[in-house]
């Protein structure tokens, strides 16, 4: 369940992130339910400039939203592919098409733009092989433009982390 921010238009000056706002940033990308009164606790600052701090970082979009990560192997998503995915046509409405596509598809929860010999690399959630195949077959290689497809299935997660700020 992720929460979004509202994104404010760059009207807001350019923000200068110092230790506070580092400090409050690490506590809340490790628990994005710590309360205000917890965060000016640890940070040695009134509950008032920590609440302006978040707001400001909200706005500013450092903080882009609030998350809940979940196990995916308890959801019955237990299979996790990587898909490089390559385009026989490179022109904005052709990508465009693809993207929507995409975005509209709820067993690919990452996608990246990106150089080499693929256009895009996907992250795919699949309950197993079969739920997998139905989707490659039945929903991805579905639209035209794909040229070519390579498939490599996770067999173990080493390091998975959203921390950013350390």
């Amino acid at each position: 369940m992720a929460k979004s921010i509202k994104k404010v238009e760059s009207t807001i000056a350019p923000f200068n992130i110092d230790e506070k706002d580092l400090s409050i940033l690490k506590l809340l990308q490790h628990n994005a339910r710590i309360t205000v009164k917890e965060i000016s606790d640890k940070i040695h600052l009134s509950t008032t400039p920590v609440h302006e701090r978040i707001k400001r970082m909200e706005e500013a979009g450092i903080i882009k939203q609030y998350a809940t990560l979940v196990d995916h192997s308890k959801v019955k998503k237990g299979l996790m592919v990587i898909c490089y995915v390559s385009l026989k046509q490179h022109n904005k409405n052709a990508g465009t098409k693809f993207i929507k596509m995409i975005q509209a598809m709820p067993e690919v929860v990452e996608c990246y733009n990106i150089s080499g010999e693929f256009d895009f690399m996907l992250k795919v959630m699949a309950e197993n092989m079969d739920a997998y195949y139905d989707f490659h077959v039945n929903k991805l290689s579905q639209e035209e433009n794909i040229g070519h497809v390579q498939s490599v299935f996770v067999m173990g997660i080493i390091k998975q982390t959203h921390v950013l700020v350390h």
